[in-house]
């Protein structure tokens, strides 16, 4: 049974713990996923809150056509996309065009990637195409399959499975080029 399911019920029945639930359980993961698409992590905070706010506010249906986790993230991609849309005209920059990661965003990523290896990896993967990154991130990060990413990213089976090949192609490259070899590649 999925959990963010069932938590999301007791929310909509009246218990606002199982929104905490939700929220604990998903929040990191949402924010750095959010930041693929915004390349700022202060604004994929305000964004995941945004996503939450609207879980709470709106109330919109789960009607369990996927994991209540995909249908999270799916969500939230849909927040991003509408950030990045009312921000494109104050900008002229495309996603791929933002500058490096700021230090502050680096030790967020520190306490959320423990492990000095993956911490190399996910700075090899920000400077991946976007959709490189979001595909990586949603099925080695976030454990989705690759029905769910093609779910959240809105795109075929078929084409999720070569953005993950060009993707692993493209980073193990960058990978190498810092004389870093990752086994799972």
């Amino acid at each position: 049974m999925d959990i963010g399911a069932s938590s999301y019920r007791r929310y909509l029945d009246g218990d606002d713990t199982g929104l905490v639930e939700i929220i604990k359980e998903n929040k990191d993961g949402l924010t750095l996923y959010i930041n693929g698409y915004v390349n700022d992590i202060f604004v994929a905070e305000d964004l995941m809150e945004e996503t939450f706010f609207k879980l709470a506010t709106k109330r919109p249906r789960f009607f369990g056509r996927s994991s209540f986790k995909t249908w999270l993230y799916a969500i939230a991609r849909n927040v991003a996309i509408d950030y990045l849309r009312r921000n494109s005209k104050a900008t002229s920059d495309s996603i791929d065009e933002y500058g490096n990661t700021p230090v502050e965003e680096l030790n967020v990523e520190k306490g959320y990637l423990v492990e000095e290896q993956k911490i190399i990896l996910h700075r090899t993967m920000k400077r991946l195409k976007s959709e490189y990154f979001q595909v990586l991130y949603l099925v080695y990060f976030e454990d989705f399959t690759n029905d769910e990413a093609a779910t959240i990213m809105k795109r075929s089976k078929r084409q999720i499975e070569n953005l993950i090949y060009r993707a692993k192609k493209t980073l193990k490259s960058e990978l190498e080029k810092e004389g870093f070899e990752y086994e799972e590649l």
